[in-house]
């Protein structure tokens, strides 16, 4: 499936000019029909899916208790 500018940029939570500038430094790939440009909404998925593992990851991290400390027992 193929979206606009406007549409990449809502999907990827960017502006419009970012998403334009990400596709003329070609860090997006995109078709330019004549008009407008094309991007590919299937190319974001592996990065969509490696972001959400990432928060996950960095989320149980931050949950995790913090082990008790030896030395915050030892008697003077």
């Amino acid at each position: 499936m193929y979206l606009t500018v406007k549409e990449a940029a809502e999907y990827l939570s960017l502006t419009e000019s970012a998403v334009t500038e990400l596709i003329l430094a070609k860090r997006i790939r995109a078709v330019h029909d004549g008009e407008q440009y094309l991007v590919n909404r299937d190319q974001f998925q592996t990065h969509l899916k490696q972001l959400e593992k990432y928060k996950e990851l960095v989320e149980e991290i931050l949950n995790e208790p913090i082990p008790e400390d030896i030395d915050v027992k030892d008697e003077d």
